[in-house]
């Protein structure tokens, strides 16, 4: 089974693009914290980013009403994507596919918690992705 089931905030307003055949695509970054106590009990911490990618009306929602610093409840799948550079070298991005979030408050725009779906899944062959 390949779930990923994140809580975390924002780095950037969401990036919302669309495909030649006019599929909305979103990106953008949460941030995951870890804390913890070492064996001298001193306060660690560690955060994580994740890359996230949400299709169609999905994406048109996270555009409309996510921004840096909210705070989401983020459900989908890993996936990796593997393209080529400029100078032919293999590029390696492992992404978040998101088939629902939700809203938990802590943005500039609103504190109330909405959940949306979507099928989450990319997509037909043949639709260039555009980042």
């Amino acid at each position: 089974m390949n779930k990923a089931q994140i809580i975390g905030i924002l780095g950037y307003d969401p990036e919302v693009r669309y495909t030649r055949k006019g599929t909305p695509v979103a990106t953008f970054s949460v941030a995951t914290t870890e804390r913890w106590k070492d064996q001298e009990g001193q306060q660690k911490e560690r955060t994580e980013w994740h890359k996230i990618v949400v299709w169609r009306r999905l994406a048109e929602i996270c555009g409309e009403h996510l921004e840096k610093g909210s705070k989401v409840y983020i459900e989908g799948k890993i996936q990796t994507r593997k393209w080529q550079d400029e100078g032919g070298i293999d590029r390696y991005a492992t992404e978040i596919i998101g088939s629902s979030m939700e809203m938990l408050g802590g943005g500039k725009r609103d504190d109330s918690s909405s959940s949306y779906s979507d099928q989450g899944l990319p997509p037909g062959e043949g639709e260039d992705v555009p980042f």
